[in-house]
């Protein structure tokens, strides 16, 4: 059988002291795609060029043997302060997945890449010179989301362009980017069923979450302004990561909420692992609060849905395209205007005595991602 190349920026707990780059729910993806590939007896080797984000020390290559048929090779990376060392501290992994491509992958090898601005040049250039075959992991078209210059812009659609097939992360990149027809597969974010933990605030309060980055472009704020028009009798937690500066202005917005409202706010930090899921679970209602004419709308997914009905959560959403003609789009809570009382009245119309269980779902959709993944690797 072939063997399975996984790029991405991707750690393990082991070495969270690391502070190696990369977003906690790209991690968890990846996590749960080469799981799935695992399943169906594939051998998987992680490539990962993370770099960390300390401002001094060394860190060495590692190969972490995470399971009997995955194992992960991490780069060795270095702390730095100043603008001349930051730029190698970052280009110089770049440059040893390159040659880790060249040296170790062969033409019946199959390399997953998660796409990224900053893989796609060492991934394109390797594919010209090898031939392998490339599975092409696109979350989100970033010059939708973020300015670049032209011939990063242009660089992005000559990756969409050089692969073989295409795992997206909603049902509208495919019609977007897959202009001739290759193999796909779907995989709207995490479908890992998390078991009942049996855990809950015992406030007698509704507990609503909104988990995810704090980045002003996404919904944390928004989030946060629906409290001011919810009772008493709700409690709005915020959970994630962003930028310290992000993570001051969600403090701020918070503070300045709580004077006017009588409902409760607060920020919960960054939760990972097992507290993250228990925390999860003890919430009765999940927010999805993304802006609704942003670009990056049709070419992205909010994975964090995912997270929640994986937990037992009810959802309330902005209600976009891609979001609503996907497999889960008929048990979303939608808002139509985008403003804080509105997502709040959609929060207070929701009855959670009604019968309701999300995990059946996403039980289905781990089922056949795990047969359609291996489809997609075998064609």
């Amino acid at each position: 059988m072939e063997k399975i190349y996984y790029i991405g920026f991707y750690d393990t707990y082991e070495y969270q002291n690391e502070k190696r780059t990369g977003a906690p729910s790209g991690r968890n993806k990846m996590e749960y795609i080469f799981q799935s590939i695992e399943k169906n007896g594939y051998h998987i080797e992680i490539l990962s060029p993370a770099w960390t984000a300390h401002q001094s020390g060394r860190f060495a290559r590692r190969i972490v043997k995470i399971s009997d048929r995955v194992t992960l090779v991490l780069c060795s990376t270095f702390g730095a302060s100043n603008i001349f060392m930051k730029f190698f501290r970052k280009y110089i992994p770049i440059c040893w997945l390159f040659l880790m491509l060249l040296l170790n992958v062969s033409k019946s090898d199959t390399v997953i890449s998660y796409h990224s601005m900053d893989l796609m040049w060492p991934v394109y250039l390797a594919k010209k010179i090898k031939k392998f075959k490339l599975l092409l992991e696109v979350e989100e078209i970033y010059q939708d989301v973020k300015q670049y210059n032209r011939v990063a812009r242009k660089m992005e659609y000559k990756i969409f362009e050089i692969a073989d097939k295409y795992l997206f992360s909603n049902d509208l990149l495919n019609k977007k980017i897959n202009k001739n027809n290759k193999p796909y597969e779907v995989i709207y974010g995490t479908y890992q069923l998390e078991y009942d933990r049996k855990c809950k605030f015992e406030d007698k309060k509704i507990h609503v979450v909104y988990a995810g980055t704090f980045n002003p472009r996404k919904g944390a704020v928004a989030a946060i302004a629906a409290a001011e028009f919810l009772p008493k009798n709700y409690h709005v937690h915020i959970i994630g990561f962003g930028s310290q500066g992000e993570i001051n202005n969600i403090k701020n917005i918070i503070e300045k909420v709580s004077s006017k409202t009588e409902a409760t706010v607060t920020y919960d930090g960054l939760l990972k692992g097992e507290e993250y899921i228990q925390f999860l679970q003890k919430c009765d209602i999940g927010l999805s609060t993304q802006i609704p004419d942003a670009a990056y709308n049709d070419t992205s997914f909010p994975s964090k849905i995912l997270s929640y009905m994986a937990n037992g959560l009810r959802v309330v959403s902005v209600k976009i395209k891609a979001i609503e003609l996907s497999a889960i789009g008929n048990e979303m809570y939608y808002y139509d205007k985008h403003d804080p009382k509105a997502i709040a009245e959609t929060i207070m119309s929701i009855d959670l005595n009604e019968p309701y269980d999300s995990r059946e779902l996403i039980k289905m959709l781990d089922e056949n991602f795990t047969k359609n993944i291996d489809k997609l690797l075998r064609c």
